[in-house]
């Protein structure tokens, strides 16, 4: 079971790993409705490396990013159940509008995302690859989307 960290505690672990030559994997997202294609890009992500680290939008970022009515479920409540989660090893919430500081910090070996974006429009690719990193682009899981399910909700 993962853990629930600072900024601060990140940098930290990161540095015990680095030391002990562990493979980080991290990859981010709001992670508003918890939904099985975020279970298996999560598990996927996992299998790249030793250790997964997960950077979660705060819910003031999320509202930005995605309108005043989100997010549904609360920053706090997010990250405990993505740190339950057998896959993820820590969870950090960061506040900005992209994931670039939390990368800063994190200095991952593989950063995941999505095939829904192409890694040359990721802000935080070129980070990544400047630390010596790469961005690998998972298959999506067809029809599972956080959107989509909150916009089935709230037509029923």
């Amino acid at each position: 079971m993962g853990q629930v960290v600072t900024r601060e505690e990140l940098a930290s672990l990161v540095a015990k790993f680095k030391s002990n030559e562990k493979i980080i994997v991290t990859t981010n997202g709001c992670f508003d409705i918890l939904h099985v294609g975020h279970v298996r890009i999560l598990n996927e992500a996992k299998a790249l490396g030793d250790v997964l680290i997960v950077g979660m939008n705060s819910d003031d970022s999320v509202r930005r990013l995605k309108g005043d009515a989100r997010p549904i479920v609360c920053e706090t409540d997010r990250a405990e159940i993505l740190a339950n989660l057998a896959s993820v090893d820590l969870v950090t919430i960061f506040d900005e509008d992209t994931p670039v500081e939390f990368l800063r910090v994190a200095n991952p070996a593989i950063h995941v995302k999505g095939q829904d974006y192409s890694a040359t429009a990721l802000a935080e690719a070129p980070v990544v690859e400047a630390m010596g990193g790469s961005v690998k682009l998972l298959p999506l899981v067809p029809s599972k989307s956080t959107t989509s399910l909150v916009s089935k909700i709230r037509s029923l």
